[in-house]
């Protein structure tokens, strides 16, 4: 399926130099991960521990088999501490949509629910990217296109796994965290028999503060290793 266009304006330029900003905070200076954001990094403080592991295969629920089976609720975001259990929960529900349960506002404001608070990290731009256009929703809608998750693994990219062993206390001002998922989006549609599927992967930034649930930042502009 043909990917939606975007028409990225100065206000989502700023959301995506915030972006960077959040995440160069956690990964300071660092040349690797650099060249997939677009600021200077911010000063270190405390040391703080990287966060614990999690499973390396999960799932959304599975593929509908036809226009009949029930529909999919909106995307609700899990309580983890976990960033890299955040970030795949976050893929499945930025990959996945269900044309026939809800429409393409509320999609897009159930994505904008997952993210953080903290507005001066938050990038909504980079979420909004992930949904179909309105003109397009339509087109799906017709013909009652669905699309599920499967996960198939999350990490932390090289480069940041290196800069919190290079500087652990770099993570403590803004707790963002560099995920990236790998995974399979599948697409049905009323008439289909098989559907179709794409093999998919993205870098997010999840923010993960002591003694609170994870939160998304946004999505990063290309897939870090």
């Amino acid at each position: 399926m043909a990917q939606h266009s975007t028409h990225p304006g100065a206000s989502r330029v700023r959301r995506r130099a915030l972006l960077g900003t959040a995440v160069l905070a956690v990964l300071v200076a660092l040349a690797g991960l650099a060249a997939y954001l677009t600021r200077e990094g911010r000063s270190p403080s405390d040391t703080a521990s990287p966060p614990p592991s999690s499973p390396t295969a999960s799932s959304s629920p599975a593929a509908p088999s036809g226009p009949h089976t029930r529909p999919r609720a909106l995307p609700v975001p899990p309580k983890t501490h976990d960033p890299i259990t955040y970030g795949k929960a976050a893929a499945a529900a930025l990959w996945s949509y269900d044309t026939r349960a809800y429409s393409q506002p509320e999609l897009r404001k159930a994505l904008r629910g997952w993210l953080t608070t903290e507005s001066k990290y938050a990038d909504p731009a980079s979420v909004d990217q992930a949904v179909p256009s309105a003109v397009l929703w339509k087109e799906m809608a017709a013909n009652k296109q669905v699309a599920t998750a499967k996960i198939n693994e999350g990490h932390f990219p090289h480069a940041f796994t290196q800069a919190l062993q290079d500087d652990p206390g770099a993570i403590t001002q803004a707790y963002v965290y560099a995920v990236t998922v790998s995974g399979k989006q599948s697409i049905r549609w009323k008439g289909s028999a098989a559907g179709g599927a794409e093999s998919r992967s993205t870098t997010l930034a999840v923010q993960c503060r002591p003694n609170h649930s994870c939160a998304l930042v946004g999505v990063m502009p290309s897939v870090a290793p």
